[in-house]
């Protein structure tokens, strides 16, 4: 009997061999883009050295060229790693690229067949993507809202002001993530999520900073199941199960603030709505093919989770920069004194009058992409770019990390130096491929005009209100700037520092 388990054995592993080489020349003569060679089973995956994915990309690509291919396991991947290439992808073949490659974490709750930024292009997408823009992030709608974000920042402000009397830190991110979180919360529902979005002593304001950080960790993190699909029906790293119970956390929170609206909708009180839910429940009454309860979940799970973590982890970058530069925290505080006068909390009309705080954001973005690959897209038939072509199935990176990176595109691109764009019309809007934070084509980010107008102020309304300071025994230069890799790349060690009154 062990004879035969032995033939059974050594059969298989001939047949698999076979199959190995047989894909490896039939994909060769299709002229893939290069790449290290594939072991057999699992291709490439020993590449990738550690738990940094968009670095092993990147150090990759500094032998095999900014187009790369790798096999993943039985997934090819393809990896984009400049910003001519960029262009291919995102803007000139965009339809080619325009579908999305799900990891299996995705397709919890069924996520991927709901969420606009995983849903295939088409009828439903457009619709999403319309009724966004129109009544959330068009200029008339954000203009009509700017009373709600400039009453969060003041909040956010006297907050830090409590603690610059007694000379504490400051959990930046945390309390950046409060502003946020309920700044998107009126938005959506004209209420606040945190009924007490500032008292130390709630903790729901770290729960949700957990739930939509471990979201994104989850959606990033290596997945077995995406190398070997075969492996889906058992879940074996357990992080779709989690993913789904973080996400049926958010959905319990979105149906009790629904189902609290509706029951207004029925009285008579005579209250009239004018934000996103209500357009929302509108639409579905209109349309129940087209949107329903399920969709609109979906739909508020991204607008939260997007909003919320983005946001946070690019001013938490962006505070980290610039308080341990001295030389760059008095260039920008000069520019705050002179232009809105020192110790005042900015408005969104003096974004423009501030160049050197806009270069500050914009060299933010280039190194500390949120999202260091951008969202997995994928070609659903053979693809030419360049020469080569790009397998049908495969998942296309664009790794903006990198293309951020990267010496033959910025001079000392591992320094921080906003310098670098005080003569450059670079723009982060996707019209320019060297630095696209926020994707470009079809699938950019939605949230992009609203990202664009509150960054800024929340990062100089803390710089032009408090000087800042390490707490004691931490040194500037030996600041710990690991990042934590998920789908979006946040501070390993999250920042703190202290406020000094003016």
């Amino acid at each position: 009997m062990d004879y035969n388990l032995l033939q059974i054995g050594l059969a298989i592993v001939i047949s698999l061999t076979f199959f190995h080489f047989f894909g490896i020349l039939s994909t060769r003569f299709k002229k893939l883009p290069p790449g290290p060679y594939p072991l057999p089973l699992i291709g490439n995956l020993l590449s990738l050295v550690g738990t940094q994915p968009h670095i092993s990309f990147a150090n990759l690509s500094k032998s095999y060229g900014p187009i790369m291919s790798l096999k993943l396991g039985q997934q090819t991947t393809v990896v984009i790693t400049s910003p001519a290439l960029a262009k291919q992808v995102l803007q000139k073949q965009d339809l080619a690229f325009s579908s999305r490659y799900h990891p299996d974490a995705i397709h919890a709750q069924n996520h991927h067949k709901f969420s606009v930024a995983w849903m295939p292009v088409g009828p439903r997408f457009r619709n999403f993507r319309q009724i966004m823009s129109a009544n959330m992030f068009s200029s008339n709608r954000l203009d009509e809202n700017q009373h709600l974000r400039s009453s969060k920042i003041h909040q956010l402000i006297a907050y830090c002001n409590k603690y610059s009397q007694t000379r504490e830190a400051v959990h930046v991110g945390l309390a950046v993530f409060r502003t946020t979180l309920n700044l998107i919360s009126n938005t959506i529902f004209s209420k606040d999520v945190i009924t007490e979005p500032f008292s130390d002593e709630s903790g729901k304001d770290q729960e949700f900073k957990d739930l939509t950080s471990n979201m994104f960790i989850e959606i990033g993190r290596p997945n077995l199941v995406d190398y070997f699909p075969v492996l889906r029906r058992f879940d074996p790293n357990g992080i779709k199960s989690r993913l789904a119970s973080y996400f049926e956390e958010m959905f319990k929170l979105f149906a009790k603030l629904i189902d609290e609206r509706m029951e207004k909708r029925k009285s008579s009180d005579g209250i009239k709505y004018h934000d996103m839910l209500e357009v929302l429940l509108n639409e579905s009454e209109t349309n129940p093919q087209v949107i329903d309860r399920t969709h609109i979940d979906h739909l508020l799970l991204d607008l939260f989770a997007a909003a919320t973590d983005t946001t946070t982890n690019t001013i938490e970058w962006a505070m980290t920069e610039v308080i341990k530069n001295s030389s760059i925290l008095k260039k920008i505080q000069e520019e705050l004194a002179q232009v809105i006068g020192r110790g005042n909390i900015l408005e969104e009309a003096d974004i423009s009058r501030l160049p050197y705080l806009s270069c500050v954001v914009k060299e933010t973005f280039r190194l500390h992409p949120v999202v260091p690959l951008l969202l997995p897209r994928k070609t659903e038939q053979n693809v030419e770019v360049c020469g080569y072509i790009v397998p049908k199935g495969s998942q296309v990176l664009v790794n903006v990390w990198a293309i951020g990176r990267d010496s033959n595109v910025w001079k000392n691109p591992l320094e921080f130096k906003p310098e670098r764009f005080w003569e450059s019309r670079v723009d982060v809007r996707g019209r320019d491929f060297e630095l696209t934070p926020f994707g470009s084509g079809r699938r950019i980010c939605p949230g992009l005009p609203l990202a664009y107008r509150i960054i800024p102020v929340i990062l100089g309304s803390l710089l032009n209100s408090f000087d800042w300071k390490f707490e004691q025994g931490v040194i500037p230069e030996s600041l710990d700037m690991e990042e934590k890799f998920g789908l979006t790349l946040e501070k390993e060690i999250p920042l703190r520092v202290i406020p000094i009154p003016l």
